[in-house]
């Protein structure tokens, strides 16, 4: 995959605070799969399973606990991805009674 200048528009518009021409797939492979994934658009979704496959995305996910994900998104892709339940469910209960739960909660 090639450095961000010759991504398409609207995936180059998920990374504006960043220099196109500093992005590339093999530095920030991390950071791409997690922005796409947590704020791209249905076309930037589809750019990311056409060029990274379903199977790294599934991986990726699951070696990062559905990293950054919300709930909704979790869920989505446990359909698509056939993630297990029992983790995507773990996952979900872990940011509803995270940090911010514990300091609101009374």
């Amino acid at each position: 995959m090639a450095h961000g200048d010759s991504w398409p528009p609207f995936v180059q518009s998920l990374f504006w605070e960043y220099d196109r021409d500093d992005l590339c797939w093999k530095d920030d492979r991390d950071l791409i799969i997690r922005r796409v994934l947590s704020e791209g658009n249905h076309h930037a979704i589809r750019w990311l399973r056409r060029h990274v496959g379903d199977v790294q995305i599934r991986e990726w996910l699951l070696e990062r606990s559905g990293d950054q994900l919300s709930p909704k998104q979790l869920r989505f892709w446990e359909l698509i991805l056939d993630l297990p339940s029992d983790q995507v469910d773990a996952w979900i209960d872990t940011r509803r009674h995270g940090i911010w739960h514990s300091r609101t909660a009374s």
